[in-house]
C-alpha cells in the first residue's frame, strides 16, 4: 500500500464497509482508524479502552455489537498487541471481522503469533519512525483469505480484475514503490534486534523510575515499544520541567476521535468515555529508540525524579 491509512481504508472496502454501516474502535489512537471510516461513509462506535495500556477494553465489545456493525478495529496501540485471545471469540460469535491496526506493532507476538495475524486483515504503515520503516509513506495488509486477498489487490490498483478494466468500486493508485520495498527488505531482518533495543530502554526507564507514582506499561514480546509512554497524574507539569532542562517529549495522542471539530459534522456530538479521557490527560511519550545511549537514559530519568520532587513540594 501507499501508506498506512490506505490501508485501514482498503481493508474496509474489501469487508464492503460502506455507508449505513458502523465501525467499533477507540478514539484514543490518533483519528487514523476514524479517518478511514468516514471515508468510506461508515459510522465510527467508540468504545472505552483500557486505563492500565489503553488498549479497547474486552468488555465493552459485545455491547456495542448492534446489527449495523460491519467490522472492528482493533489497534495495537504504542507497540503492545491487544487482548486479541479475548477478542476474537467475541467477534466470531457476532460474525463479525477484526481488522487490526498493527501501524505501531511490526513484530509484536503472543504465543508466537504475530500482530496483524489474528483478524481478517492486519494493516501495517512504513512510514519512517516505525520499528520497520521506509525513506516515506508506505503500508501493508496482510491476510489469509484468498478473497479478500484478491479484493485488496484489486482495490489498491483502481480495483481492477485486468488492465484498464474496472471490477470494483472505491479503489485507487496505492501500491508500494519499489525504492520502499527494497529499503524494507534490508531492514526487516534487523526488526527483532531493534524491537529487543526498544524494550530494554523502557525496562530502564522502570526501574530507574520505580519509586516515583509513573505508570509504565509491561514489558514482553507482546511489546515493541514503538513509544514508551508513561502516565502521570501531573503529566502537564512533568513534561514542562522537562522542556526547561531541553529534553524533548510529546503526547501520543492529546485529542480523542470524537472531539475533533472535523469529525462532529459527519457524526455529530459523541458521549465522552471516562477512562478514555482519563487515560489521555496523563499520558507522556518519553525519548526511546534504537542507539539511545545509557547516558542520555540517565540524564533523562535524572531530570523526571528531580521534576516529581519538585512538584510534590509544590502541594
Amino acid at each position: 500500500m501507499g501508506n498506512g491509512t490506505d490501508a485501514l481504508e482498503i481493508s474496509l472496502r474489501a469487508l464492503d464497509c460502506g455507508p449505513g454501516d458502523e465501525v467499533i474502535t477507540v478514539a484514543n489512537a490518533g483519528a487514523f482508524g476514524s479517518v478511514a471510516i468516514f471515508s468510506v461513509g461508515a459510522r465510527p462506535v467508540y468504545v472505552d479502552v483500557e486505563l492500565e495500556s489503553g488498549l479497547i477494553d474486552c468488555n465493552t465489545i459485545a455491547a456495542a455489537i448492534r446489527p449495523a456493525t460491519k467490522a472492528i478495529i482493533v489497534t495495537h496501540l504504542y507497540g503492545k498487541l491487544a487482548d486479541m485471545d479475548r477478542i476474537c471469540p467475541i467477534a466470531k460469535a457476532a460474525g463479525i471481522p477484526i481488522i487490526e491496526d498493527a501501524a505501531q506493532a511490526h513484530g509484536a507476538r503472543r504465543y508466537g503469533r504475530h500482530a496483524g495475524s489474528w483478524g481478517a486483515l492486519g494493516c501495517f504503515s512504513f512510514y519512517p519512525t516505525k520499528n520497520l520503516g521506509a525513506l516515506g509513506d508506505g503500508g501493508a495488509i496482510i491476510t489469509s483469505d484468498t478473497k479478500l486477498s484478491d479484493r485488496v489487490r484489486a482495490l489498491r490498483q483502481y480495483g481492477w480484475d485486468g488492465r484498464f478494466q474496472v471490477a470494483l468500486p472505491g479503489g485507487r493508485n496505492s501500491r508500494l514503490d519499489e525504492i520502499q520495498a527494497t529499503v524494507l527488505l534490508e531492514k526487516l531482518p534487523h526488526l527483532d534486534a531493534m524491537n529487543a533495543e526498544r524494550r530494554r530502554i523502557a525496562e530502564r526507564y522502570r526501574t530507574a523510575l520505580a519509586g516515583l507514582p509513573i505508570t509504565f506499561p509491561n514489558s514482553g514480546e507482546d511489546h515493541v515499544f514503538h513509544l514508551c509512554v508513561a502516565r502521570h497524574q501531573a503529566r502537564d507539569h512533568l513534561r514542562q520541567e522537562l522542556a526547561r532542562q531541553g529534553i524533548d517529549t510529546d503526547i501520543h495522542y492529546p485529542i480523542p476521535d470524537y472531539r475533533h471539530p472535523g469529525f462532529r459534522t459527519l457524526q455529530g456530538e459523541t458521549s465522552p468515555l471516562p477512562r478514555t479521557e482519563t487515560f489521555m490527560a496523563e499520558i507522556l511519550t518519553l525519548p526511546c529508540f534504537p542507539g539511545m545511549t545509557d547516558i542520555e537514559l540517565d540524564r533523562i530519568t535524572d531530570a523526571m525524579t528531580a521534576a516529581n520532587n519538585c512538584s510534590l513540594e509544590e502541594r
